[in-house]
């Protein structure tokens, strides 16, 4: 079973790759359409500004190969930026159209906290995670193994909204505010902390990506 994740020049894939190796598991980066088509299951890792993700993968063709994998069916993983590109949209320094995998928007974390003062931006470092209304546990996806509570390395100016909450897999309070901190639809997840630097647990949840 071929694993890649995909390089399209503006990520830094040294820890993911790094955080596989260490679990045993070795994958190889993809550059092109092509090598993204031939696998079995796909990471798009991603940081910076949305437009200019969308962006790389337009030019490089790995749009539609992305789409391609997630309509056949085959485990797709957005981590940070790659998350928020599984949706239909941003409004990051505009409006910019996303890969349209999972219903919803990207908008900024707002800088209002009420009672609390100005909420810093971007939100930055360890924050636990907690499940949606809708549901008690991770069964069935790769949070599988982290309890709820476990903390994770969070880096974000925006946060997603997805159409459906029953797409919401996870969430965190940061300053008083509810942020979606993971996705799933079907074959489909996203992850908006860095589970790649997150320790042991991160490493768990890719291992459990893996499995799944």
């Amino acid at each position: 079973m071929s694993t890649v994740v995909i390089d399209y020049g503006i990520v830094n894939l040294k820890n993911i790759l790094r955080s596989f190796e260490y679990i045993g598991v070795p994958i190889d980066s993809a550059v092109d359409p092509d090598q993204v088509l031939k696998a079995d299951r796909i990471i798009l890792p991603g940081v910076g500004a949305f437009a200019s993700g969308m962006n790389e993968l337009r030019t490089r063709g790995m749009d539609e190969a992305v789409k391609c994998i997630a309509n056949a069916g085959r485990p797709v993983l957005g981590i940070c930026l790659g998350m928020q590109m599984l949706l239909d949209s941003s409004i990051e320094y505009g409006q910019h159209q996303g890969l349209g995998l999972i219903p919803g928007s990207v908008v900024p974390i707002p800088t209002n906290s009420v009672g609390m003062g100005r909420r810093k931006i971007p939100h930055i470092g360890w924050n636990a995670l907690r499940y949606p209304s809708h549901a008690s546990s991770w069964k069935n996806s790769c949070l599988n193994r982290a309890p709820e509570g476990s903390f994770f390395y969070f880096v974000h100016s925006f946060m997603v909204v997805p159409e459906k909450s029953s797409h919401i897999l996870a969430q965190c309070i940061y300053e008083g505010l509810s942020v979606t901190a993971a996705i799933k639809k079907d074959n489909i997840t996203g992850l908006q902390f860095h589970p790649e630097r997150s320790g042991p647990i991160g490493l768990e949840i890719l291992h459990e990506f893996m499995d799944g």
